[in-house]
């Protein structure tokens, strides 16, 4: 198992990002959670790392910090719930708003995010309710550099192609993209405001 990776951002375009190390370019499939706090390209970063076996593929999924990836773990457990529905999960939603989503059962907000059905969601309320205390305790914070804005155009073509691989229909993706998307904001900041409009 691969419990992390540290090693030279070469690539990013959500979810998917590559790693350098030592001369190897690991291919990883990452939450925006994870993508908000990416440095610039060509910097080193650290990921705590996933990997999931099928008969087909390996699939590497990397995270920020620990607390995200125990999440994550704990997600794919349940019934009915794949790595890409627990990925989108944690893009639409923060760690700790997941929390208050269990603590309060807010079903519709779980609804509302891609992929996810109103009986999936209720199953995630009662079998998450007594799973989540052991995921607290790490700070999901980070300081690190932000990449700097690119070309508004390609920024908004980058979300929308980040929303459809999350599982939003192009149509909507790019309905979602354009009531956010601002001149100097990047790919990141406007996938962020796209989810949080779309789960409010």
């Amino acid at each position: 198992m691969i419990g992390f990776l540290r090693g030279k951002l070469i690539h990013k375009s959500p979810p998917q990002l590559l790693l350098d190390v030592q001369g190897v370019g690991y291919e990883v499939e990452a939450p925006m959670s994870t993508f908000y706090d990416l440095p610039a390209l060509g910097v080193e970063v650290k990921l705590h790392t996933h990997l999931v076996v099928r008969e087909d593929a390996h699939i590497l999924f990397g995270f920020a910090t620990e607390t995200e990836r125990a999440l994550f773990r704990t997600l794919i457990k349940v019934s009915g719930v794949g790595p890409k529905m627990a990925l989108t999960i944690l893009s639409g939603q923060s760690v700790e708003e997941f929390y208050r989503c269990v603590d309060d059962n807010d079903v519709k907000a779980l609804v509302r995010l891609p992929g996810v059905g109103q009986k999936t969601a209720e199953r995630l309320m009662i079998e998450m309710r007594g799973r989540l205390p052991e995921l607290t305790g790490v700070s999901t914070s980070s300081d690190r550099p932000r990449t700097p804005p690119g070309a508004a155009g390609s920024a908004k073509q980058e979300a929308i192609s980040a929303l459809c691989a999350l599982g939003y229909k192009p149509q909507d993706a790019a309905r979602m993209v354009q009531a956010v998307a601002g001149e100097d904001k990047t790919c990141e900041d406007i996938i962020r405001s796209a989810l949080r409009s779309a789960v409010k």
